[in-house]
């Protein structure tokens, strides 16, 4: 288990050179949607775009019922904090690999989605972490690889974002695998989650890692074709990222989700959209 060693270690420490713990002035604070001018005057009257990946539940995916409504955890946490600071939002759809770059281009306001706090993110973006990850090991329905741990993954090929920490992670073990005589870790990445889930369900990879809570729930969602295998806790935070220097924004959505904690929202959405509420994190601002 020497990569869940690494991974919450380097999390926990870059949490400690900029964090900012804001939990204590969360009981003055309230929504007043009607003084968004006093209180946060640089994004007053905008309408903001929020960056989000539609196929990320439950953090964010389509209605059901309703193709055009997008829901999910982050979608309606996004909107709750929004509203209670009084100003309008629309969701700009698109791959999740490509929303940061969005974000630092200046094409959307807001990246809302699954994003895992790193330094070298928060040298582009500052970041407002809100809850702590897991990472999932999604297989084929009946595990035919019998792959239960790391310690397996020798030899097997894994499916991981283009440039998230699984990719790194795993680039790490695979060495360690060919250190060790084995043979190494084949790595496949995919653009998005969809196409992740396409190599696992084609068998073209033996594992998908990704966020614990996606790949649970999209293995609820299809019982007969996957399950998760292992499951990793890594420590790593997970935030809301704005451009740099955006301080009227940055506030607007550490306040709002400072309210959210202290009204229960925050937790009633982790009952709704079946995560774990152990996963909330205390609303802290994270800067470069």
């Amino acid at each position: 288990m020497k990569w869940l060693n690494i991974t919450a270690g380097a999390a926990i420490s870059f949490g400690v050179v900029f964090g900012m713990s804001m939990s204590a002035q969360a009981q003055d604070k309230k929504c007043e949607p009607d003084k968004v001018a006093e209180k946060y005057p640089a994004i007053a009257g905008k309408l903001l775009k929020i960056g989000a990946d539609p196929t990320t539940p439950p953090y964010v995916f389509r209605d059901g019922d309703d193709f055009n409504k997008i829901i999910g955890y982050d979608a309606d946490l996004a909107r709750a904090v929004f509203e209670c600071a009084g100003v309008e939002v629309e969701f700009q759809l698109g791959g999740w690999s490509g929303l940061l770059p969005a974000l630092v281009a200046g094409q959307i306001d807001v990246m809302w989605d699954t994003l895992y706090y790193t330094a070298e993110r928060a040298a582009e973006v500052d970041y407002v972490v809100y809850m702590q990850a897991g990472t999932g090991a999604m297989t084929q329905k009946g595990n035919p690889k019998n792959i239960m741990s790391l310690e397996d993954a020798c030899g097997s090929v894994f499916s991981v974002g283009l440039g998230t920490v699984e990719e790194a992670a795993m680039r790490d073990q695979s060495k360690e695998c060919t250190d060790l005589n084995k043979d190494p870790v084949e790595i496949m990445t995919y653009p998005d989650v969809a196409a992740g889930f396409r190599q696992v369900q084609n068998e073209r990879a033996d594992i998908m890692l990704s966020d614990l809570s996606l790949l649970t729930k999209h293995s609820l969602d299809n019982p007969g074709v996957y399950e998760i295998a292992f499951k990793i806790l890594t420590g790593f935070k997970i935030g809301v990222a704005v451009v740099n220097d955006a301080n009227d924004l940055l506030a607007a959505v550490s306040d709002g989700l400072e309210i959210m904690e202290a009204n229960g929202t925050k937790h009633e959405l982790f009952i709704k959209y079946q995560m774990d509420p152990d996963l909330t994190l205390p609303t802290e601002i994270l800067r470069d």
